[in-house]
C-alpha cells in the first residue's frame, strides 16, 4: 500500500521535528516534507503535491487561516489543522474547519503532552476525504421566507468531519423560530464553545452551547460540549438538556447515538432528526431508534458528504426515510417541524 505523503507546515522547528516523528513512527504514513512557512509550503505543494498537509494557525509571512483559505480556493486538499488549546487559537480552529479543513488536533502541553497521538488517525482520515473545494459562508442557504411556526416539535443533528462547513449550511436555513434543535458535533472542549459563538453570529435562532438543564426553547439551537460529559433531552411536557458524564459511546464523547437516543425516548414523533457528514457510525442507531418512535429522519447524501461514513451507516440499517442533498437538509428539518406538518 503506497504511503500517506503529508506536508507539515509550522514555523517552530521544534514543533515540526515532534509532528514530523509522530507521523513517521505510522508505516502507513511518510513525511513528504516540512515547511517552516505559507511561502515554503506552497513551493512544496506545487513541487510534491502532498496527500495531506498540517497546518499551523501562526506564521510569520501569513497567518494558517489566510494561507488555508488560499489554498481551498486555488488548489484544494486535505488539511488538519495543528493548533494550541486556547480561547484565540479554538476560534481560529474553529474557522479553518469552516474554511475546509478537515480536522484538527490540539498542540501539546503540560497537562496534555500525548495529544499528538491522535494525529495519525487523522491524517488517515484526511486522505480519504473528496479534494473538493468548501462551501463558502456566503454561498449558504437562505433562510426560508413566508410563514413558519414551530408546532411543539424539536430537531435534533448529529456530525462530525466536515461537520462545521455542514452546519454552517444547515443553520444558515433556520428561522429565527425555529424549533428547539439540539446537536452533537465531534470536537474537542473548548472549540465547541467557539464553534456555538460562530454559529451564533451567522445564523438567525440563538446559537449556544448546551448547559444543564437548559430549557429547549423555540428559535434556540444547543451545542453539546466536547468533553467527557454526552447531551442528551429529558423531561415530562417541557423539554430540557440533560449532561450526563460517561465513557465514549462508538469512540466519540459527547456521542450521537446518545443524544439520539433521548430524543426517541423523550419526544417520539414530535421529533425530527438529520445524520450530517462524519466517519464512522454513531448516530446511526441512535436516528434508528427515532424512526421507530414516529419521528422524521434523514441522511446527508454521499455526493455532499465530506465523509459519507455516518450518513451511509444510517441507511444501511433503514434509519433514514429519505436521503437530501446538503442544501436540502436544513429546508428538510423546517418543513418537519412546521405547524400543520
Amino acid at each position: 500500500m503506497t504511503p500517506i505523503r503529508v506536508l507539515v507546515v509550522d514555523d517552530s522547528a521544534t514543533m515540526r521535528q515532534l509532528v514530523a516523528r509522530v507521523l513517521a513512527a505510522d508505516a502507513g504514513i511518510a513525511v513528504a516534507a516540512t515547511a517552516a512557512s505559507a511561502q515554503e509550503a506552497r513551493t512544496l505543494i506545487k513541487q510534491l503535491n502532498p496527500d495531506v498537509m498540517t497546518l499551523d494557525v501562526e506564521m510569520p509571512d501569513m497567518d494558517g487561516l489566510s494561507f488555508l483559505e488560499r489554498v481551498m480556493r486555488l488548489r484544494p486538499m486535505p488539511v488538519v489543522m495543528v493548533s494550541t488549546l486556547t480561547a484565540q487559537g479554538t476560534e481560529t480552529a474553529v474557522s479553518a474547519l469552516a474554511l475546509g479543513a478537515v480536522d484538527c488536533v490540539v498542540k501539546p502541553t503540560a497537562a496534555n503532552p500525548r495529544s499528538l497521538d491522535e494525529l495519525p488517525a487523522k491524517v488517515r482520515i484526511a486522505a480519504r476525504v473528496k479534494r473538493r473545494l468548501p462551501l463558502a459562508e456566503a454561498e449558504a442557504a437562505p433562510p426560508p421566507r413566508g410563514s413558519y411556526a414551530p408546532d411543539d416539535k424539536l430537531i435534533a443533528i448529529g456530525s462530525s468531519t466536515g461537520g462545521v462547513e455542514a452546519l454552517i449550511t444547515v443553520l444558515s436555513g433556520f428561522p429565527a423560530n425555529c424549533a428547539p434543535t439540539v446537536i452533537t458535533q465531534h470536537m474537542p472542549p473548548v472549540f465547541t464553545r467557539n464553534l456555538a459563538q460562530r454559529l451564533d453570529r451567522m445564523c438567525a435562532p440563538q446559537v449556544l452551547e448546551a448547559t444543564h438543564g437548559a430549557p429547549l426553547r423555540p428559535g434556540t439551537v444547543y451545542v453539546a460540549p466536547g468533553g467527557d460529559s454526552h447531551l442528551e433531552v429529558a423531561g415530562r411536557g417541557s423539554l430540557a438538556c440533560v449532561l450526563k458524564p460517561g465513557e465514549p459511546v462508538n469512540g466519540h464523547c459527547p456521542s450521537v447515538d446518545r443524544l439520539f437516543l433521548s430524543v426517541a425516548r423523550h419526544a417520539g414523533a414530535r421529533a425530527a432528526g438529520a445524520l450530517l457528514t462524519g466517519m464512522g457510525r454513531d448516530g446511526a442507531q441512535g436516528l434508528l431508534a427515532m424512526r421507530q418512535a414516529g419521528a422524521r429522519t434523514f441522511a446527508q447524501d454521499e455526493a455532499s458528504s465530506v465523509v459519507y461514513g455516518m450518513p451511509r451507516a444510517a441507511v444501511e440499517i433503514g434509519a433514514a426515510e429519505q436521503q437530501f442533498s446538503l442544501a436540502r437538509i436544513g429546508p428538510a428539518l423546517v418543513g418537519a417541524t412546521a405547524a400543520g406538518s
